[in-house]
Parts: structure tokens; sequence; C-alpha cells
């Protein structure tokens, strides 16, 4: 038990205890914190009692505007923070707890606190590795006896996203424009994009990289990854159908990426592993382990729209859904020589279940169009209008006690012409 008082279903327990990035308004300067339920803890303010043997030499990472010194240390010094820091807040530890000018300096609440991007992301790859999702597209447009390509299921496809178009949750997206080809006799045209959706997906963060020529081994991919977050993959869906042959996403994808400013850490989510998706095609052996690295980790899609009182629940699913592992997505990136440097960002691409309330994008909740989602009170999307807020959610449900990522949200600002 934490002496910071957490509220009844918080996202943010002893048990999870993720780190981000915050400003306030009397102190503007960004500055490391761990969220305790509705408040922050400050590492900036109690660096100094970081004093085990992975940190005592390091308590300068805590003084830093992102995490990714921190996170280069390794795995030995993150498991050995997150010990500190739970000592700190317990109730039986009176260094912090009986301390009340170092509580006031160094605990502030989450409302009082404006949240930053919390890694300096040096580069940004998307996969597309859950099944139904990839299975739902390929049968849009190929039919269903073609739905997969014939590489799917022998390596996690992938494209490089952009860096620097990802923004914390918060950050309105502006409706981009660009290319698009309405109809096939005709020449292509220039304007805002038509079918604006969202992407359902999840994020991980390289901690340790590998230098480049080396590769990240299968065996030992977990201790490079650092924690996740949830992703907003926004997508223009008619730029990107035009643009994509023959080299893959670009303009309908670098736009705008949204992620939610807590970063949960592995350790955290530890108690929610889950059995991996049975593969069914025999993977290489740079790709098979056979240690579990599969998540129960619930995630929904809400949207709210002008006018409306309250988002509509338009999406549930769970990332245990992945058909590639987040391992297996690091040692493929890196197989080749790749080098993945600390605060990378590895996204699963959009993560949909077997039936239609699990979809985890506009584009298949509508079937490209043929149908409507209902959000209530009159109110119908095919794609995402100007003026909607989108609400990413997720968490792992323990006994008695969440592990959460909060929110990620970003609302449709109309295009600029």
């Amino acid at each position: 038990m934490s002496f910071v008082t957490v509220p009844e279903n918080s996202h943010f327990p002893l048990q999870n205890l993720p780190y981000g990035v915050f400003s306030t308004q009397k102190n503007e300067t960004p500055r490391i914190g761990v969220a305790i339920g509705d408040q922050i803890l400050s590492l900036t303010e109690v660096a100094h009692l970081f004093d085990g043997p992975n940190l005592a030499s390091s308590q300068h990472v805590f003084a830093e505007k992102t995490l990714n010194s921190f996170m280069a240390l390794g795995k030995a010094a993150w498991k050995e923070a997150r010990c500190t820091i739970q000592s700190l807040l317990s109730t039986d530890n009176p260094v912090l707890r009986d301390d009340m000018e170092l509580r006031k300096r160094a605990i502030v609440a989450q409302s009082d606190a404006s949240m930053h991007l919390p890694v300096a992301i040096g580069d940004y790859t998307d996969f597309y590795s859950s099944i139904h999702h990839a299975t739902n597209v390929g049968t849009m447009f190929r039919g269903k006896d073609n739905a997969l390509m014939p590489n799917w299921k022998h390596i996690p496809v992938g494209y490089h996203g952009r860096a620097s178009s990802v923004v914390i949750s918060g950050t309105p997206i502006t409706r981009p424009c660009g290319q698009t080809k309405p109809a096939e006799d005709k020449p292509p045209v220039f304007g805002p994009c038509k079918l604006m959706d969202f992407e359902l997906e999840m994020g991980f963060f390289v901690g340790k990289g590998n230098k480049l020529g080396d590769r990240i081994d299968i065996t030992n991919a977990q201790d490079h990854i650092f924690g996740m977050v949830l992703v907003n993959d926004w997508s223009a869906r008619d730029i990107q159908k035009w643009e994509y042959v023959p080299l893959g996403p670009f303009l309908g994808k670098n736009f705008g990426t949204s992620i939610s400013p807590w970063v949960v850490t592995m350790e955290a989510l530890s108690p929610f592993i889950v059995p991996n998706t049975t593969q069914d095609v025999q993977v290489l052996p740079y790709l098979k382990h056979d240690d579990q690295f599969n998540f129960d980790i619930n995630l929904s899609v809400a949207i709210q729209g002008e006018g409306m009182n309250e988002p509509a629940t338009v999406c549930t699913s769970n990332f245990k859904n992945m058909y590639w592992t987040m391992k297996q997505q690091l040692a493929h990136h890196t197989v080749n020589g790749c080098n993945s440097q600390t605060g990378d960002l590895y996204a699963s691409g959009t993560i949909s279940g077997e039936d239609g309330t699990s979809y985890g994008s506009m584009l298949e909740l509508c079937w490209k169009g043929t149908k409507e989602v209902n959000l209530g009170s009159g109110n119908v999307r095919k794609f995402l209008k100007d003026g909607d807020n989108v609400v990413l959610s997720g968490y792992c449900q323990g006994d008695g006690y969440r592990v959460g990522f909060s929110t990620c949200e970003g609302t449709i600002k109309p295009a600029v012409i």
C-alpha cells in the first residue's frame, strides 16, 4: 500500500508506477515523474534517494527532460529504480512519508500538470502484426481466399514511420491534404482527406539498443524493451490507397501519430503475461522463442463528436490478439544489423479481434464504407469528421487493482487548404 491515496479503479496503483515527463505553471521545466493515484512523484526532487549499486552514480538521469538517459542504463537499473520508488511510496517507509517539506516539493497533482513526450524518439517503426486486422483488410481489397500476403506469417511486416510527427495525447490532429484518385478513369486530384481514420495500437520503447552491424537476439530481446504506451496511428485512407504501391505508406500516415503520456514498464506488466498466439507456420530460428511474451491488456476506442454529450465506445479489443510478439518484432528489425537506439518507438499495427465489436479502425468497423457506425442519438460515422475527439484507453485487470495506461486522445482539426 502507498501512503498516497489511490482512488478505486485508478490506473496508477503502487503496482504500476509508470514514467512520464511533466511540467506545471509554477515550474515550466519538463521533468521526469512517476504516476501514483491522481498524483505525480517528481523524480527530480528525490533523485538523491536512489543510492543502490546501479543508480548511485547515475542520479543525474532523473534531472533530465526525457527518459532516454535512464532507459539507456539497462534492465538492472530499471528494476532497482522500481524497487526504490515502491519503497519510497510505501506506507511503512518514513523517508518521504514523514518529510513534509520534501513531500510538498516532490508530489504534484496530475490535474496541475501538463504532460510532454516522455522520450526523445529518434526512429519510429509501425508493424502490421494483428492477424485479424490483416485478414480483414486483405479480404476487403483482395478477397477472402487471398487475404494474407504470402510473407505475412513468415515475417513481422512493418514500415518506417515519421518520428517527428509523433505527438503527446491531447495534441490536435490537422486533417491532412494530399493526392487521391476518386475515379479510376480520371487523373488524381489534390485536396483534404475524406476518409480519415484512427488505428488502435500499442507501442514499445527500446531501452538499450544495439550497435550498427550487430543484432538483438530473440533469446534476450525482452531485456531491450523498456515499456509500453497506447498509440493512435492516424490514417488518411484515400491518400494511402493512391500512394501505397509500390513502396507502402507515406503521406497517408506521416501527418500525426498520438501516444499516451505514461510509459508502463514491462516489470509492471509481467503479472499479465499470457500464452503467445499459436503460429501455424514454422518460423525461421531467429524468430522462434518458447517463453511467453504476450499480454492481457484490455483496449477500447471511443469517439465524441461535436454536439455529443459523451463519448461513444466503438471498439473493445485486447493486445493478446497480436500474432507477432514484441520480441519477434525487435529481433526481426535488427537481424540485418540495423541499429536500434534508446528511445526508438515500435508500434504494433492495428489491434483487431475476431468479431465486429473488436475491430480497431473505422476502415473495418464501416467495412470500407459499406455500413455506418452508430454513435447514438442519431450520430453515425463511416470515417471521422472534423471536431471528432478519439479516445483510446487500456488497462490490465489484477486482483483488486488495475495497471493502466490512462488515455490517448486527439481531436480532428479542419484541413489547412
